[in-house]
């Protein structure tokens, strides 16, 4: 059986709240678009480049937001010791380069398992919790890496509903 992007459950973002739960509420609700944005599609249609020369496919949208969720929240943030997911240094973008031989069901997985381990690893640190980034050689809130990842998944969803219209003509929210 041809596994397929299952549908996925959108929850509207608070249009009243604190402002955790405010900026959780759009970090949620991205997520749940750019899985919405692949839901109904086959493993090689996500593997689909958008156009040429771009090697920008779905799965590798969903493998770069994983990656980036573990490095902002995880590895940043909390400081946990993890390695990255699909960027090793002789791969450096493999998230998106090393599509081919994915599979897409486990990369799907691996993503949502990823933003539980995300919310875990902050949901103690206040929003004023920083930390230095050594390759920016200054310290960042745990504040802006909310916004920085509502912005990164803005940016993303926007690509995916370029390339989910290329696939099969789909478009939406």
């Amino acid at each position: 059986m041809t596994w397929v992007a299952p549908d996925v459950e959108r929850i509207a973002e608070p249009k009243v709240a604190d402002e955790r739960p405010m900026l959780q509420g759009w970090l949620d609700y991205h997520r749940m678009t750019l899985l919405r944005k692949c839901q109904g599609l086959t493993g090689e249609q996500l593997k689909l480049a958008s156009v040429e020369p771009s090697n920008l496919t779905l799965l590798g949208l969903v493998r770069h937001m994983a990656e980036v969720e573990r490095w902002w929240f995880r590895i940043r943030a909390a400081q946990q010791g993890v390695g990255t997911l699909y960027c090793p240094p002789e791969s450096p973008d493999g998230d998106f380069d090393d599509i081919a031989d994915a599979d897409p069901s486990e990369d799907f997985a691996t993503f949502l398992a990823e933003i539980a381990d995300a919310d875990k690893a902050v949901a103690d640190l206040a929003l004023e919790h920083t930390f230095f980034h050594p390759r920016h050689a200054h310290d960042i809130s745990l504040r802006w890496v909310y916004t920085h990842m509502i912005e990164e998944y803005a940016r993303h969803n926007g690509h995916a509903d370029l390339i989910r219209e290329r696939i099969d003509g789909a478009t939406g929210q």
